[in-house]
């Protein structure tokens, strides 16, 4: 992968991070659920769910990544009195937050002017000072890297880029959490891995630690909105590129520039890359309801892609009434 050279591989050490976050009251494992109805509905053996949706009381996995490094930094030196920043077109900004008003740390979350206000209110009821800034998460990122700067800020974003690497590097150190837990309640060892992707985050680190686990065995499928195919299209062409599609109902994946690390740990990890229009994102979210995991697009969006597999597709990825499919629920209903 062209331009990637000095960005560094994803962590793979769930014990370090498993360490730190058990010390927290709330923290628990979440549930992995076999799901019948979407076995069933796919033609598959198995669909094993690990279901986020109660994860730290902040109803999604991002709970293990912002405020696992707030936690870090809390270890090394006094963390009250700081400001952390960020943008987030989802649950990272309440990561953020959550995790500053933990250790005495003040938060600042800009959002993009197309996020519900009912997210809004919910940043601010962990703390957050909201701004709103832009019409896309970028453009959000963009102004919080300004204020951070202007006001000597700790940025904490869960996206990566050339100069800006250690923290969230840290960060998905704290998702391979996830699927530690998923490595030890799984019965057998799943033969594909259905992963969304915003910027990567979360489907990288599933993926570092799929391979740690179990090498080339599962085939890693990396799940993307069509309007924000911005893994999918930087390792068609071998190098970072922006994703120009439009905005899309997958709010929480409507990323249009990838992580580098995620980039540069999936562009080695992930077998293939499936991109879903919005219908099929609300297919398979509606499913996920009916089998009793109401979600989001977002959330759902490796159902998703499992169900909107043509014959063609599922030939290529080798899918079988024997496979045994392992998919996220990333989030809990909005």
């Amino acid at each position: 992968m062209s331009g990637l050279d000095e960005i560094p591989f994803p962590s793979a050490d769930a014990p370090r991070a498993q360490a730190l976050v058990a010390r927290c009251p709330v923290a628990a494992q979440t549930p992995l659920t076999s799901a019948t109805a979407i076995a069933t509905h796919a033609g598959v053996q198995d669909v094993w769910i690990k279901d986020e949706r109660g994860r730290m009381g902040l109803g999604s996995f991002k709970a293990l990544g912002a405020a696992y490094v707030i936690a870090s930094d809390a270890q090394q030196r006094d963390v009250s009195g700081r400001t952390y920043v960020t943008a987030s077109a989802g649950n990272h900004g309440l990561s953020v937050a959550a995790g500053a008003n933990a250790f005495g740390a003040a938060s600042v979350v800009y959002i993009a002017q197309t996020v519900p206000e009912g997210f809004a209110a919910r940043l601010e009821a962990q703390g957050a000072r909201v701004v709103r800034e832009g019409d896309t998460y970028e453009e959000s990122m963009r102004a919080a890297e300004k204020a951070a700067d202007d006001n000597g800020w700790d940025l904490l974003s869960d996206g990566s880029w050339h100069g800006y690497i250690d923290r969230p590097h840290r960060l998905m150190e704290g998702y391979t959490i996830l699927m530690a837990e998923a490595i030890a309640q799984l019965p057998d060892v799943p033969t594909h891995i259905f992963l969304q992707a915003g910027v990567g985050g979360l489907a990288c680190a599933c993926a570092v630690m799929a391979r740690q686990a179990w090498g080339d065995g599962p085939r890693v499928i990396v799940v993307e909105p069509d309007a924000a195919a911005a893994l999918h299209g930087s390792v068609a062409l071998g190098r970072p590129v922006q994703s120009s599609g439009p905005v899309s109902d997958m709010g929480r994946l409507d990323c249009k520039m990838p992580s580098l690390i995620a980039l540069k740990g999936l562009a080695r990890d992930a077998d293939a890359f499936a991109l879903i229009s919005e219908a099929e994102g609300q297919a398979g979210a509606g499913l996920a309801m009916v089998a009793g995991f109401g979600s989001t697009p977002s959330g759902a969006a490796g159902v998703s892609a499992l169900v909107a597999l043509g014959d063609g597709q599922r030939d290529e990825l080798g899918i079988t009434a024997q496979s045994r499919i392992f998919c996220v629920l990333s989030e809990g209903p909005s």
